[in-house]
């Protein structure tokens, strides 16, 4: 069995429709399912992605509209990146920002990718990251009715860092039991911090790589809107999935067992890091219960809360998810 990548990454936010407006209109991502927390149906759930909301491409949103801001620190996903297809979209992307006035960085090369870290409204941590010299994982396709250019469009997840106080816990798992392999390692941009190192699996690349850094310096992160829940690496079907409940459960580690989302199937664990994984399988899909060409424009309910669905409606805030060009 080996992971084949970064599934999705799933954040916080306290307000549904800036989120949409941001990720959709600023970012031009497709919003591909508009959904509920499957654990707590009184919210949204929001799907990111390419043209299809393709494994590797995904970045959802749970809303918490009473939730705290985000207080950085250890224990922590510390920043997700998108991939672009090149250092001139990193450069268009720059200019963006500037326009918008989106709080941005300046462009930078790590491990060998030139990069673009900025902050969406609420301080979610994010980077675009070149994907010109990538030979590994394949992109996503941007969505055509985007409005953002085809060419300079985000193709899917990057790599995503991590940030502990104890690196080696949190790399043995990876390594000897997810089955991540080390790659490298960049200097880190604090001063007297250690390395950060680079894992990858599957076929590599810029959509499989889990980025390490250690931080004994700082307190545990105090998670809230602008934070980030938990990442999901990528299996090929639920039979692979059964084998990977096995594989955990005889590790010791506490985990959910298989949980249907039904756009694809899931397993949850906490690394010793206290930093909380899932495992997804490649589908269904999200055109499951929607055409292709009309994903995210309705509410979508799984049919196990379908009975319910006029009861969900009457508590959740309209949101407009027209992504105007």
């Amino acid at each position: 069995m080996e992971l084949k990548g970064i599934h999705h990454v799933s954040a916080l936010t306290a307000n549904a429709q800036k989120n949409v407006d941001f990720y959709t209109k600023t970012l031009g991502l497709r919003l591909v399912k508009k959904t509920v927390n499957q654990d707590d149906t009184s919210v949204y759930h929001l799907f990111y992605g390419d043209e299809k909301g393709n494994p590797g491409t995904e970045l959802t949103f749970f809303e918490i509209p009473m939730a705290a801001r985000n207080h950085e620190g250890a224990s922590s996903i510390s920043a997700t990146s998108l991939r672009v297809a090149n250092e001139e979209a990193i450069h268009y992307w720059k200019t963006r920002f500037e326009e918008l006035h989106v709080e941005h960085g300046e462009i930078t090369d790590v491990s060998g990718r030139l990069t673009l870290s900025f902050n969406d409204f609420e301080g979610q941590r994010l980077i675009l990251v070149s994907d010109e010299t990538n030979k590994g994982v394949e992109s996503g396709t941007p969505w055509e009715k985007s409005p953002i250019p085809k060419a300079f469009g985000i193709r899917g997840l990057g790599p995503v860092k991590l940030t502990v106080r104890y690196a080696d816990k949190t790399i043995n798992v990876l390594t000897k039991m997810m089955g991540f392999r080390e790659k490298g390692h960049y200097p880190s941009s604090v001063p007297g911090q250690p390395d950060i190192l680079v894992l990858e699996t599957g076929e590599g690349g810029t959509g499989a790589e889990i980025h390490v850094e250690e931080r004994k310096d700082l307190p545990a992160e105090r998670l809230g809107r602008g934070g980030v829940h938990h990442v999901a690496f990528r299996v090929d079907n639920k039979e692979e999935l059964r084998r990977w409940v096995e594989n955990i459960q005889n590790a010791g580690f506490q985990n959910s067992g298989l949980v249907d989302r039904f756009y694809f199937q899931s397993l949850y664990f906490r690394e010793p890091n206290g930093i909380l994984f899932e495992l997804a399988t490649d589908g269904p899909g999200f055109d499951t219960d929607e055409d292709i060409e009309h994903l995210g424009e309705k509410l979508a309910l799984p049919p196990f809360l379908e009975p319910h669905r006029e009861e969900i409606e009457a508590k959740l805030k309209p949101l407009n998810t027209k992504a105007d060009k």
